[in-house]
């Protein structure tokens, strides 16, 4: 081979060497490109996944507030329903209420009355009777008519101590007592043991047994007895006082026409 062939051969192992030498270079530079490119891409890529988590996370915990709010919507709903049937229960147990009341104030207004007219016949009977525990029955009678004008007094109540007055006096018909105080016999005020038996007789003996009255329904004032009444008395006030024990007792009885 010529020198001029060498020369040329070698020019161009050099020129295709330096060909390869560019090449290599941009290929360097392109992958070096592209791995950038490429890892930029991941990163963006990356942070898209994060921004698509994220909104998943959102619209997870919308939709679960969704759902919270419709279960809270139809629970309402129902408490709604409950409370309106309450409502209508409660207003109709209301009319009703109302018109006891109406029913109650009409009572009211006839039980006043009645209650005056029963003071007043207690009263009559007590002046009527005989003429034991004289000051106790008064007082209750006055007491029943302040109470009557007492606001303070429900209603209920008076009705109440009106008819524990009644009862008191039907029971004082029931029990025989005897009592020690001062009585008006013959316009003299003495101090003598009164025997009461039940309505049946009204007898008051001197405390040394020496007089004995009895007081008599008609006449309304005292009737003074004879002798012979003293001890079968003076006995009786013993045995009511169970001074003694329980024995048959004789007792006056005022008769039309006289005593027996």
């Amino acid at each position: 081979m010529s020198k001029l062939a060498q020369k040329k051969y070698t020019a161009l192992i050099i020129a295709s060497f330096a060909v390869m030498m560019t090449t290599s270079s941009v290929s360097a530079q392109s992958l070096q490109q592209v791995q950038r490119t490429d890892g930029t891409i991941q990163q963006r890529s990356a942070a898209s996944q994060v921004k698509v988590d994220k909104l998943f996370d959102q619209t997870q915990n919308l939709l679960n507030d969704y759902r919270q709010v419709i279960s809270d919507t139809d629970a309402l709903r129902a408490y709604n329903d409950y409370v309106a049937a309450l409502v209508a229960d409660q207003q109709l147990k209301l009319s009703g209420v109302e018109a006891d009341i109406t029913g109650i104030d009409k009572t009211r207004q006839g039980l006043v009355p009645l209650m005056l007219k029963m003071i007043d016949s207690i009263e009559e009977f007590v002046a009527l009777d005989l003429p034991f525990e004289r000051q106790q029955r008064n007082d209750r009678i006055a007491y029943l008519r302040e109470m009557m004008v007492d606001s303070n007094v429900t209603t209920a109540e008076k009705y109440r101590k009106v008819l524990e007055a009644y009862q008191i006096e039907m029971d004082s018909g029931r029990f025989s007592t005897v009592s020690q105080g001062k009585e008006l016999i013959d316009d003299v005020l003495l101090t003598v043991n009164t025997l009461q038996v039940g309505r049946i007789a009204l007898v008051a003996q001197t405390l040394d047994s020496q007089k004995t009255w009895l007081w008599d329904r008609n006449k309304r004032d005292w009737q003074a007895l004879d002798d012979s009444w003293r001890r079968p008395i003076r006995h009786a006030i013993a045995v009511v006082r169970k001074d003694k024990s329980p024995q048959l007792i004789l007792l006056p009885v005022a008769a039309v026409g006289g005593t027996q």
